[in-house]
């Protein structure tokens, strides 16, 4: 084990950690003022509950031995075994990397409160995020990551393109198709309530996103640095081909099209950080916050209520990063060739792996929102939505002014 790699990784995680808190900022302030506290207890409540499902049985289902390629063993439930290296990182003590990809799941799960976020009870809200951790998350981690058939494929995924972010968003489409839309009509403050709130954590959350791609490298080493660097430049002008897209067609360039572009950058280097060169990153950044902006306009031609662009960022922008992995990876960075360098067969397993993710994940969570709703109900009462969650399901409220 080496104590430096052990000090980088422990500071990652710390970073990743960072990102769910954010991501309630970051949230909270696009919803009205009724309903800025439910909103961002999703986020903190995926921190208590994932960690609980993670220690209990998540992490051994991810990363336990294999079994024929769908499922981790129960080597490490209630995180028996912990003792000595990590088996996947043997560098790392098993605590180390444990703790790390803990961070992942917490953040995956609060990124799909964004699709039903202002109308889902908070009953629901927890019951779903603990049946999808166990029968989604923890199956996709290790299919990616944990020697799972996706790995076998020869699909790479360096930080979570299909792992957190095309997992997140096919779950948010299913909680939009299943929960539906939230009530318009005679309801005042249905715009963002508080920008400066949603730019604070969109700052941290591009902060944390540096320990979530440099950290998969799994080591403080020159692979750790540049995926460091194409994370901040694929950022960089992802921000700028969102705000390019939105001054032209709107005339207008505006600060949550800035922040919504840098989470678009954010999202599509995401699986390809520690593959491609440089300006490869700079190129799919910049694709990413023009695709990603017209992605998010495709829930008013399909007419699903995806209230905080779950599926229209993460979704799309995972689904281009995974994909143009397969084209611009390098060998020269990490051992792994794509179109442009040779091997067309990368850029085939990795469609594959998009197909197959937003197709399991689907399914299934629309299979766990049928059971959930039998079970406690999804969506709160028209009278407790119009009068906000914040009071209805918390007794709360956000201002008192």
């Amino acid at each position: 084990m080496n104590a430096t790699d052990t000090a980088f990784i422990l500071v990652c995680a710390s970073m990743v950690f960072v990102m769910t808190p954010a991501l309630a900022l970051f949230y909270g302030g696009l919803v009205s003022a009724r309903n800025v506290l439910s909103t961002s207890f999703h986020s903190y409540a995926s921190l208590g509950l994932v960690t609980a499902v993670w220690a209990v049985c998540g992490y051994s289902l991810a990363f336990g031995s294999d079994a024929s390629g769908i499922i981790g063993g129960l080597d490490y439930v209630f995180l028996a075994g912990m003792a000595g290296p990590a088996p996947l990182a043997g560098n790392l003590p098993h605590a180390a990397f444990m703790m790390f990809q803990c961070m992942f799941a917490c953040l995956t799960v609060a990124l799909i409160s964004g699709s039903y976020a202002e109308r889902i009870r908070f009953s629901a809200m927890l019951a779903f995020s603990l049946l999808w951790t166990v029968f989604c998350y923890c199956p996709m981690a290790h299919w990616v990551w944990g020697g799972g058939w996706m790995a076998q494929m020869g699909a790479v995924d360096f930080a979570g393109g299909a792992v957190v972010h095309m997992a997140s968003a096919a779950a948010a489409l299913a909680c939009a198709h299943a929960v539906g839309p939230r009530l318009r009509i005679g309801l005042t403050g249905t715009s963002p309530h508080n920008l400066p709130m949603t730019l604070i954590g969109g700052g941290l959350l591009w902060f944390g996103w540096f320990g979530f791609n440099a950290g998969s490298a799994l080591a403080a080493g020159p692979l750790a640095a540049h995926a460091f660097a194409t994370t901040h430049l694929a950022t960089a002008f992802g921000m700028i081909g969102w705000l390019l897209v939105e001054w032209m067609r709107t005339g207008k360039p505006t600060t949550l099209g800035a922040v919504s572009g840098a989470l678009a950058g954010l999202v599509a280097i995401t699986p390809a950080a520690g593959f491609v060169p440089l300006g490869s990153a700079m190129f799919m950044g910049f694709a990413g916050g023009m695709v990603c902006y017209a992605g998010v306009l495709l829930k008013n031609r399909f007419r699903y209520d995806d209230a905080l662009d779950v599926v229209g960022i993460h979704g799309i922008g995972g689904t281009l990063g995974a994909i143009l992995t397969g084209v611009f990876a390098s060998a020269q960075v990490n051992g792994v060739n794509g179109l442009l360098y040779g091997s067309p067969r990368q850029l085939l397993v990795q469609t594959v792996s998009v197909i197959a993710t937003w197709g399991y994940v689907y399914l299934a969570s629309r299979l766990i929102l049928l059971l959930v709703d039998k079970a406690v109900g999804l969506r709160a009462d028209p009278d407790e939505e119009a009068a906000g969650l914040d009071l209805n399901e918390h007794h709360e409220r956000g201002y008192s002014l």
